[in-house]
């Protein structure tokens, strides 16, 4: 692939079209997403105009909004060449990553995208973590024993540790994953819901088993929980256990007490790995119950072999939405504290 010089101003707008001509077509459809949604999304978003001719993109708008659509272009071709797909989302995560005010700066944002530097590979798909944030996540998940990912909804804290378990389970350095959540009542009672025991957890734990289902076919997952070498559990099942050879994932730890935290974190066996996320903005406690994920963050900062991992609004990889909705209540509690 390549972009031509720019042609010079016209007098009408002052702004020029930028010529890229792609090598592979069917690469290009893949590009462009099905009735070109994918352009017409930059299109919304940057502000600026693009016209399909063949194997050639014109994108008219701008100099800053015109130089941006280039580059997301680029980087997601690129992608494609490399055999990585266009997420859903990808293109939002890649205006935030290509804006001028973007904490790296739109080119070393878009670099990290573009050369994939952190890949986890699973059975299914390929994940490329977005944002700086999450690159540093990855990094803290393959190379520490706990590790905490502490941010708001949507941010990958979740999936992330997911995939890594996956990986690691793939590459033969853990014998099984183990993934966990609190069973916290948020409107409905456990005791009200139908079924035996497993049916009335599964719903806590539905968030856990979509992520698997993204990652390993679903023969193979189900094979695995049958042989218990997948586990997907409540936090108080987890109390008298030692988890040893294992990739452990405590999710929504905010709804974790004081003690349960305690008695999940000494869980940790040899040849373990342990990732606890959370979003303080959202716990569902009873009033006056501390959360167990604010205490640990308290007393376990500073101690060796444990690492936090923080992510912000500008770190969603949901619907573009969100992060504007997560901004709108930090403000809102910034302003009313």
């Amino acid at each position: 692939m390549g972009i031509s010089a720019l042609t010079p101003p016209t007098p009408d707008t002052g702004d020029a079209p930028a010529h890229l001509e792609f090598s592979d077509n069917r690469l290009l459809v893949d590009l462009c997403g099905e009735y070109d949604r994918n352009l017409t999304h930059l299109e919304s978003q940057l502000g600026v105009q693009i016209i399909r001719r063949g194997n050639l993109l014109d994108v008219i708008g701008t100099e800053d909004a015109r130089a941006q659509a280039v580059r997301i272009l680029e980087t997601l071709y690129q992608s494609l060449e490399e055999g990585r797909s266009i997420e859903q989302g990808d293109i939002a995560a890649l205006i935030r990553m290509g804006a001028p005010s973007s904490p790296e700066g739109p080119e070393g944002q878009l670099e990290m995208f573009r050369t994939g530097a952190l890949e986890i590979r699973t059975r299914k798909k390929m994940i490329a973590p977005r944002t700086k944030a999450q690159q540093d996540y990855t990094r803290a998940l393959l190379n520490t024993e706990m590790n905490f990912g502490i941010g708001p909804a949507g941010t990958g804290k979740t999936y992330i540790a997911v995939a890594v378990a996956v990986q690691m389970f793939a590459d033969g350095l853990v014998d099984k994953i183990i993934l966990s959540r609190p069973a916290v009542e948020a409107g409905e009672r456990l005791g009200f819901l139908p079924g035996d025991m497993k049916e009335k957890v599964d719903p806590y734990m539905q968030p856990l088993y979509d992520a698997l289902n993204d990652f390993l076919p679903g023969k193979q997952l189900q094979k695995l929980m049958e042989e218990r070498r997948i586990e997907i559990a409540p936090l108080a099942f987890m109390r008298g256990r030692t988890l040893s050879n294992a990739f452990i994932v405590l999710d929504e730890a905010q709804n974790a007490t004081e003690m349960q935290m305690k008695m999940f974190l000494t869980r940790l066996g040899e040849g373990s790995r342990m990732v606890i996320t959370g979003d303080r903005s959202q716990v569902d406690l009873p009033r006056g119950v501390q959360s167990g994920l604010r205490a640990a963050e308290r007393i376990l900062a500073g101690v060796e072999g444990i690492s936090f991992s923080y992510f912000t609004a500008e770190d969603v990889v949901r619907h573009a939405l969100v992060a504007r909705i997560i901004k709108a209540y930090e403000k809102d509690e910034s302003t009313s504290a």
